[in-house]
């Protein structure tokens, strides 16, 4: 009689041999890797992007939640549409015009984080073989999606002032010179994670008008737009074309617990979303959309958001100073926001190959080939400051100045790079 059940082979999954072809493209991302080491209390991370949640007092959300639940409850615990709340859309138009969007809530779609939206979008539009257009580096988040529906990714140069417009319309010409079909430019424009780079405020226009006239959406990504330092970053992209597909989440201004964005797209788009949104999940969860519905009404949450600008500007700063007292020598950018800070390791260290050794000595950190998606970036690493205290973030540099001076030593005692 013939076998049933899963294939048999030397691998432990014995259904290796059924999945569809995209399933072998999962990988895990090297920053989720890492959490099960940096958990370990002794070891100081700098890796993980994760918000201080310990600025938000608790009252706030306990308010939110009680009020919520003696006017809506019932509703907070059913099923909603494929849309979103409607009363939440409306909020989300004042959010958005903090950053000179101005836009009807029915162009916005609530979707579980932004993630969420960003995996509908590339999955409304990229076939196998598609390009991606995005950041060198890019957040390793959007390429894992990327990775996952075939598409090329074709980083373009990215410097402290943000993608290069040069740059953008040579990987165009050299795509196109290819064969190759472009779907969308994929780009942080604020605080990008992982560089903290915010894109200038004179590139912004010469970025929309190549894409307009090589008809290439662009695909505009702000979780970290509102945790400024010092000044209000330039104004959104989609508020100077509203072709614009712009992505939002409370996962950095409120909690990512609550697993909530948005997207705000064209009219005929957002239909193809919302259809593709309820046909993988029904409905984004009502009871965290009411919840933030209620904190925004309730709370003052812009006072909020200052609260956590002010608990990362002071992580930033003794960030950088530790690097400046530890790791003098090495280019670390200077961001006015967000989370990150992209440093530049000594020529010949590999920040993948070090990472071992830094655990070795309790500090963590995600090494630069993270956020590339043809597996290069290994003379850089991603330090986060936004979770540990300043003086977490300054034994954490302290112990990794340790590692990376002992093989700056082997490499110029024996002259060979690390491989």
């Amino acid at each position: 009689m013939p076998e049933t059940g899963p294939t048999r082979s030397n691998n432990f999954d014995g259904w290796l041999d059924s999945y569809a072809e995209r399933a072998h493209t999962l990988s895990v991302s090297e920053v989720r890797a890492l959490f099960a080491v940096v958990s370990r209390p002794e070891v100081v991370s700098l890796a993980g992007g994760m918000p201080y949640v310990s600025a938000l007092p608790k009252e706030l959300l306990a308010k939110s939640y009680e009020s919520m639940m003696a006017k809506k409850g019932d509703l907070a615990i059913q099923y909603g549409g494929g849309q979103g709340d409607a009363e939440l859309r409306e909020q989300l138009r004042d959010i958005m015009a903090l950053e000179g969007i101005h836009a009807s809530p029915d162009d916005l779609v609530v979707t579980t984080g932004s993630q969420h939206a960003l995996e509908l979008v590339a999955g409304l539009f990229l076939d196998k073989g598609d390009v991606v257009l995005a950041e060198g580096p890019s957040y390793v988040g959007a390429i894992g999606i990327f990775r996952h529906y075939e598409a090329h990714i074709e980083h373009v140069y990215t410097d402290e002032q943000g993608i290069s417009p040069e740059a953008l319309q040579e990987a165009i010409d050299r795509m196109k010179a290819q064969g190759r079909r472009i779907k969308f430019l994929y780009l942080v424009p604020n605080f990008a994670n992982p560089s903290g780079v915010t894109l200038a405020k004179e590139r912004r226009p010469q970025i929309i008008e190549i894409c307009q006239r090589e008809h290439i959406l662009i695909l505009e990504d702000n979780p970290y737009g509102l945790l400024y330092f010092d000044k209000p970053v330039p104004d959104a992209l989609r508020s100077m074309d509203d072709n614009v597909i712009y992505l939002g989440s409370f996962s950095k201004i409120l909690a990512p617990g609550f697993r909530v964005g948005y997207v705000l797209a064209p009219p005929a788009l957002r239909d193809k979303i919302i259809l593709a949104q309820e046909s993988a999940l029904l409905c984004p969860s009502m009871f965290s959309q009411m919840m933030i519905s209620e904190y925004l009404s309730v709370a003052d949450w812009q006072k909020q958001v200052d609260t956590f600008r002010g608990v990362y500007r002071e992580r930033r700063d003794a960030a950088l100073s530790a690097m400046a007292e530890f790791l003098p020598d090495l280019h670390t950018t200077k961001p006015d926001g967000g989370f990150y800070l992209w440093v530049t390791l000594p020529e010949g260290i590999n920040s993948k190959t070090l990472l071992p050794l830094a655990v070795k000595e309790l500090v963590a950190y995600t090494p630069g080939t993270a956020f590339f998606g043809d597996g290069t970036g290994q003379q850089y690493l991603r330090i986060c400051y936004s979770y540990p205290t300043p003086e977490r973030i300054k034994l954490g540099v302290k112990r990794l100045a340790t590692v990376i001076n002992l093989q700056s030593e082997l490499l110029e005692t024996f002259g060979k790079k690390a491989k």
